[in-house]
């Protein structure tokens, strides 16, 4: 056997090896658990939206985002359309979104002024206490609401209702881990995307600007933004209120997991790819030298 298809047998191996665990959770002709799109791309959010995704971040569409739930072991409710993450090789820089469309219809914007954030807080934390009792049933953590990371702000302009919540799970034997899950759900006609950034309480100030800047690039198919309801279309039987007590709580239970596991999925998965580089820098030469020493000297 050739010394370039010894190395490309070798590669393969080590690569299948590690893929294997995950890749059987999807089926045996599954390539990867996860298909990312990289960009500068357009992520397509189902019929109803999209997002520029910039160079430097990657994107996957809803069959990749359920994935994604799975293989960190969150529930899903089916609703979820896409999942966006930076792409870097260090684990202490992920973060991500996830985008959901809830098709509850139109959401009117009347209690715009009449936001109660201390009332609020109290349902969100006793529905988070409450949805404790299924995690324990999974042999999952326990997670605790701390307080507001930001309270409820309601855009005019934007049509954009934005909230972050602190959290705090505590893993049997290991310290507390806190999380942010920066939520802000856009309204539109059929009714409303959900863009949940899920991050470690020490990149708030760092990735919010990078939120803020991605979100900028989402838009609304023609026909389905806020502005273009019309009588006849479906109304929401709930308001601005509810978007937040009613949604937080499940949100805070998926993407607190979601952000534990994640990161240590990643952070496995780069110190692979790092070991797989090195590696194969080294049987490139031991194999280039073997090679030199086995072909004949022409003399």
């Amino acid at each position: 056997m050739r010394p370039r298809h010894i190395l490309a047998s070798i590669m393969l191996f080590l690569a299948g090896a590690f893929l294997v665990r995950p890749a059987l959770s999807y089926g045996q002709n599954q390539r990867s658990p996860i298909e990312w799109q990289d960009g500068p791309t357009l992520g397509k959010l189902g019929d109803v939206a999209q997002v520029a995704v910039p160079q430097g971040y990657r994107f996957t569409g809803k069959a990749g985002t359920l994935r994604l739930l799975e293989l960190t072991q969150n529930p899903s409710d089916g609703n979820e359309l896409g999942a966006l993450i930076p792409d870097t090789k260090s684990d202490d820089e992920i973060w991500f979104v996830i985008f959901e469309f809830d098709d509850s219809g139109y959401v009117r914007d009347n209690e715009k002024d009449k936001l109660d954030s201390n009332a609020m807080l109290d349902s969100i934390r006793k529905a988070t206490e409450d949805s404790n009792k299924a995690r324990e049933e999974k042999g999952w953590p326990d997670f605790h609401v701390l307080g507001w990371s930001r309270e409820p702000y309601y855009d005019v302009q934007t049509h954009n209702l934005t909230w972050a919540i602190l959290g705090q799970s505590q893993p049997p034997g290991k310290p507390e881990e806190k999380s942010v899950n920066y939520s802000v759900r856009i309204l539109g006609r059929r009714g409303v995307m959900k863009a949940d950034l899920v991050l470690s309480p020490g990149q708030v100030e760092s990735v919010l600007p990078d939120f803020q800047h991605i979100l900028t690039g989402f838009t609304f198919l023609p026909g389905q933004t806020y502005a273009e309801w019309r009588n006849g279309d479906k109304v929401a039987e709930y308001g601005l209120t509810a978007l937040v007590v009613g949604g937080a709580a499940a949100a805070a239970v998926k993407s607190g997991l979601l952000l534990k596991f994640w990161k240590l999925i990643v952070a496995a998965f780069l110190a692979f790819v790092a070991f797989l580089k090195r590696l194969y820098a080294y049987l490139k030469r031991l194999l280039s030298g073997k090679a030199a020493e086995e072909t004949p000297q022409q003399g």
